[in-house]
């Protein structure tokens, strides 16, 4: 494709604005690791939100929610699940406010807090690191694969005849410059860019979606899709036949395994819940909720991001959707076997559809979003590699500015990893699948049990991180769908927990004191409240269980309604987007009294010296 000037201009004008915001920021993240790593916890809510909500926008992920929701419908916006997307909810809910209330900087860093500094504790703190050190270079993989399939379809240079070599070509040039800003400007650099990032993608997603409004009838969307697509309601079967419409896309449906939805929705559901409870991996997520000024904050922070990513980034995905059904019909028919459903995005991008500007600006937006993506998650690996190894076992009194030079060369490094793994897998669908539910699922049992039960200890978390990369790692290499082999892997997984766990020591009493008295989950945490209560008799249980549940579920329907009301107003299905918005606005008032308004930094019975050295100066200021 050959772009217009205008739009090549935009693209570059981005793209040397965002190196020099990142450079020109870049003091401020070097003066020591705590700037760069969370920004030295000065960054306000509604900014982490506006870039954790930018990181999510990924366009990786955006191409394939436009596969998703291209072959399956409108029963797509809950295949997401797998990730899953409702993690956002929990966290909104009550584990930001718990994660942030540890004050540590990295995932590794909690286990410390959790744990102490037993040897079981020393080999869960190794054995977290190792699993984010892997979900790190499986990220760069993703989003190197997936920049690298949509630039290539716009630049105008053929940089190798093989297609996914010139993919990859692509890939590592756009990684290369976005490596630049990340490694020099640190989570400030991060935040900020992603900031700029968001606007941009929120115009660019209205514009997609209202020119698809104008450009595709009712009529000409019926004509292109089978009974049952606009459906979001389905039943044991999936119910949508593409056979007679786009073969390619009914052979997709068999290939994915989906055809019956029930099961496959409920083993969603399952895992989801259960990973959604674990907490976030120690990725740029965790990183977000760690860089909040408090407790409150953090959880505004991530329930800010539901509110201002969902309706957006559907109305983009429902727009490039809806002008491929109705344009590229016959484009993709004539494709046959070879049809690439990861390729509709660019396709329609490509096809002189959207006016000139307009289209330099969502090609800027979409790269916008693949950087601040990687940026995010590259922005992790040295947090990892230079505070939980480097500082802890090798060398903890180095210049701070030692550390952040460490920083830029893990950064480097890992991204080399990441790029080369990149090379061999040749779609995103793969990596995804592998991520949410082969490496997440071995994660899911340890990171259960370390918030809910106080038995639980060092050793329990060690074998059960280590049975669930046991069972992971293997998965690549065979044809078993992983989401089908989660349930084996979670017992097998809570087995070598529950056995590691009563087979050793309980934990120092002293640590889980420390711990259960600054986080105060709910959960079987009864003999260590017994023995805080003998220095802080004021000290109850966290009686909220039943009203975070609730909040949960409300919450779960709510980010549901603010992803299907964007599609259902692309395609004009007035009433269903009404009943939509209705469900959101009824969902919303009621989080707003049930949960926004009862939200605390600590409870009111928290001892002030549990908490003295963080930066949670409300608590201080209340003692």
């Amino acid at each position: 494709m050959n772009l217009p000037v205008l739009d090549i201009a935009i693209i570059l004008a981005y793209v040397a604005a965002t190196l020099v915001v990142g450079f020109w920021i870049s003091s401020r993240a070097s003066k020591d690791i705590k700037s760069y790593f969370l920004g030295g916890n000065k960054l306000s809510w509604w900014q982490l939100g506006l870039s954790n909500a930018s990181g999510m926008f990924d366009i990786s992920g955006t191409m394939w929610l436009v596969y998703l929701l291209f072959v399956y419908g409108l029963t797509s916006v809950f295949i997401p699940w797998l990730w899953p997307v409702f993690n956002q909810i929990f966290l909104m809910v009550f584990l930001s406010a718990w994660l942030r209330r540890s004050g540590v900087m990295t995932g590794a860093e909690w286990i410390t807090f959790r744990f102490g500094e037993g040897k079981g504790a020393r080999l869960s703190h190794l054995i977290v690191v190792l699993f984010a050190l892997v979900n790190v270079i499986g990220f760069i993989a993703y989003g190197f694969i997936g920049i690298g399939k949509f630039a290539a379809v716009f630049m105008p240079w053929q940089l190798a005849e093989d297609p996914h070599l010139n993919d990859v070509c692509y890939g590592l040039i756009i990684t290369a410059i976005t490596t630049l800003y990340v490694v020099k400007g640190g989570m400030f650099s991060v935040v900020f860019t992603e900031v700029l990032q968001f606007f941009m993608m929120t115009i660019a997603c209205i514009a997609v979606g209202v020119i698809a409004m104008q450009r595709i009838s009712p009529e000409m969307l019926n004509a292109a899709i089978p009974d049952g697509w606009t459906s979001i309601l389905f039943s044991w079967e999936l119910h949508v036949d593409w056979s007679e419409k786009l073969a390619a896309a009914q052979s997709k449906i068999d290939a994915d395994g989906y055809e019956l939805f029930a099961i496959f929705f409920m083993l969603m559901l399952f895992k989801g819940m259960l990973q959604s409870m674990a907490g976030p991996q120690p990725t740029y997520d965790m990183q977000r909720v760690l860089s909040a000024k408090t407790p409150k904050e953090a959880a505004k922070m991530s329930g800010f991001v539901t509110v201002v990513l969902m309706f957006p980034r559907y109305m983009l995905i429902a727009g490039l959707t809806v002008l491929a059904l109705g344009l590229f019909m016959g484009d993709l028919n004539a494709m046959g076997d070879k049809l690439d459903f990861e390729q509709i995005l660019p396709m329609v991008l490509a096809g002189d559809i959207l006016p000139s500007g307009l289209l330099g600006l969502l090609i800027a937006g979409l790269l916008a979003a693949f950087m601040s993506t990687f940026a995010a998650t590259v922005n992790a690996a040295p947090a990892y590699v230079v505070n939980d190894l480097y500082k802890r076992y090798i060398n903890a009194d180095a210049d701070p500015k030692t550390y952040v030079k460490m920083s830029y060369l893990i950064s480097v490094l890992f991204v080399i990893f990441g790029v080369a793994i990149g090379f061999f897998i040749p779609t995103l669908n793969q990596v995804i699948q592998w991520l949410v539910s082969a490496l997440y699922g071995g994660y899911t049992a340890s990171n259960v049990l370390k918030w809910y039960w106080w038995r639980f200890n060092g050793y329990g978390y060690f074998w059960g991180m280590l049975t669930g990369f046991a069972i992971a790692f293997p998965l690549i290499f065979t044809d078993i769908a992983p989401i089908q082999a989660f349930p084996f892997m979670f017992l097998a997984c809570i087995a070598a927990c529950v056995i590691g766990s009563l087979l050793t020591k309980p934990d120092d009493m002293a640590v889980l004191k420390k711990f259960y008295t600054k986080v105060r989950p709910w959960g079987f945490w009864g003999p260590v409240l017994a023995e805080v209560q003998k220095d802080y008799p004021q000290v109850g249980a966290n009686k909220d269980f039943v009203r975070d549940a609730v909040n949960v579920v409300v919450g779960i329907v709510w980010q549901t309604a603010l992803v299907a009301a964007p599609i259902f107003m692309v395609i004009k299905h007035w009433p269903e987007f009404i009943v939509a918005m209705a469900i959101a606005v009824v969902t919303s008032i009621f989080l707003w009294f049930n949960w926004y308004k009862k939200l605390e930094d600590y409870p009111a019975d928290t001892p002030v010296s549990a908490v003295q050295g963080t930066n949670d100066e409300a608590l201080v200021a209340k003692s």
